[in-house]
């Protein structure tokens, strides 16, 4: 007995640790179908509504080299977490510039983690609550520690790389 309920925790366990990656449902709020829960880059960048504006948006965008300077100096073992809508205008033009940006920075994608919302801006299994998310996108920047350093929220106060660089000075 001991036995098959520890093989049942496990069982338990598992399931709940378990979510599809790159998940797509029907969204009843936009009448559509995105993608909810955590996503790789590449379920974004090929998602169909999302890729019309991200390749052409993504290659238009330079990051100020300056910006990219100060900014690699101060980046260290950051994590950032991209919370975003592929039916949300602002998301469709801010993260594919937000990747642009963390590529000019050879940042390290296993510190990324990227979670789609729907439109009610939630997702499943609770992989955003407390996170306080009102608009999207939202880059929250998190030290190595995983405490809240800063975040850019909808849009950048100046440029994105500016406003990553802002976050990062009052870090240090």
């Amino acid at each position: 007995m001991k036995y098959l309920l520890s093989i049942t925790l496990i069982i338990i366990t598992m399931n709940v640790s378990a979510q599809e990656i790159n998940k797509k449902i029907h969204d009843a709020a936009h009448d559509k179908d995105i993608l909810i829960n955590k996503c790789t880059r590449e379920g974004v960048v090929t998602f169909p509504e999302f890729k019309e504006m991200y390749d052409p948006l993504y290659e238009a965008y330079i990051p100020d080299a300056a910006t990219i300077i100060e900014l690699k100096k101060l980046v260290k073992k950051e994590h950032v977490k991209i919370i975003f809508g592929t039916w949300c205008g602002d998301s469709k033009v801010n993260v594919p510039n937000f990747f642009k940006v963390l590529d000019a920075l050879h940042f390290n994608e296993k510190h990324v983690d990227i979670v789609a919302v729907d439109g009610h801006k939630k997702a499943e299994n609770g992989i955003i609550d407390g996170l306080d998310i009102q608009k999207v996108p939202t880059f929250i920047i998190y030290d190595k520690k995983g405490k809240e350093l800063g975040r850019i929220v909808e849009h950048p106060k100046t440029t994105l790389e500016g406003d990553f660089l802002a976050i990062l000075k009052k870090k240090s």
